[in-house]
């Protein structure tokens, strides 16, 4: 397989799908039901015989075969991640040498300054992509630089085994289509908690390094700004912040199937996470694609296993009992 060919094209992958369905196949044939011309399905069909996914019989029309994709695209693909994962420590590795050359000419800065929301995508980005251990986010209504659903980093850094923790603010909660994508994200692993309000925006990574987003004055450059704090008393004010308030916050449970012997099931239990959190019942709703009636039901539903008849006393016999 070439070395810098990692996936297929559309045009190559049409090709494989229509051999594997054929089984055994002319260039024409091909062709015919991947809707290509000619020339297109045997310049696709040679990719493919180069890297491993068919064979050919050899005459005056070749006739082709599929071969299993999981060793050709496999080494392909593996040999991809390790260079990534090869990228990501030279990057982490350089930025400390960075730091400690910063502290030994006994530079007084104490944060860098980035403005503009492209600027900041890529920082936010950057500092995700060399986290090892732990990302900690708090996440505001009214994202200035990544709306919900865009932070894909956070997906690559899930998927190499670092620990996310979020803590949402209730407003940012009630946007259509963010619980959504809240949901999809614990799946992958993040750990999500609800708040009533956070004061500021703001990712750490590792512990190391905080992203801080800042309140514009008259005068500013216009677009958002941030400061990366890699150093001193106020990168461990911030740690601080962050624990302190996921502490007090409410883990958010993504209903998975499944009952808990005679508790409340997964839905239930989402439902009342977000309550507890402060979101209307009308806002969760809308954004469950249920009726508010059916929220109501399921709340009175834990209200009867608790033993009570108030939300108040079923946030307690919740924090009590451990379900959430």
């Amino acid at each position: 397989m070439p070395e810098e060919m990692d996936l297929l094209t559309e045009a190559q992958e049409q090709t494989y799908r229509s051999l594997v369905q054929l089984g055994a196949a002319r260039a024409a044939d091909v062709a015919a039901l991947s809707e290509l011309s000619h020339a297109q399905a045997t310049s696709a069909l040679g990719v493919l015989l180069e890297a491993g996914l068919a064979v050919v019989e050899p005459g005056p029309d070749p006739v082709y075969q599929p071969l299993p994709p999981d060793v050709a695209l496999g080494a392909g693909l593996l040999r991809r991640q390790e260079a990534l994962e090869r990228g990501r420590r030279l990057m982490a590795d350089l930025h400390e040498q960075y730091r400690a050359s910063s502290r030994r000419r006994g530079g007084e800065q104490v944060a860098e300054l980035v403005v503009g929301a492209e600027p900041l995508r890529r920082r936010l980005r950057q500092v995700q992509d060399m986290a090892g251990r732990e990302l900690l986010w708090f996440c505001r209504a009214n994202p200035v630089a990544l709306a919900s659903g865009e932070n894909t980093a956070e997906f690559d850094a899930l998927a190499r085994g670092v620990t996310c923790r979020v803590v949402y603010e209730r407003e940012s909660l009630l946007v259509p289509g963010v619980l959504d994508n809240v949901a999809e994200c614990v799946r992958h692993g993040q750990l999500a908690r609800a708040t009533q309000a956070l004061p500021v925006r703001m990712l750490v990574a590792d512990r190391a390094t905080a992203v801080l987003s800042l309140i514009r004055e008259p005068g500013d450059a216009p677009g958002p700004r941030a400061a990366v704090i890699s150093n001193g008393e106020m990168l461990h004010a911030l740690v601080a912040l962050f624990d302190g308030h996921w502490e007090a916050a409410v883990p958010i449970r993504v209903p998975g199937g499944g009952e808990h012997n005679d508790g409340p099931d997964e839905a239930e239990l989402y439902v009342l996470s977000l309550v507890v959190g402060g979101v209307p019942d009308k806002a969760i709703a809308s954004q469950l694609g249920v009726s508010r009636r059916t929220v109501q039901r399921r709340l009175d539903r834990l209200m009867s296993l608790a033993g009570v008849d108030t939300r108040a006393g079923l946030a307690y016999h919740a924090a009590r009992c451990g379900w959430l």
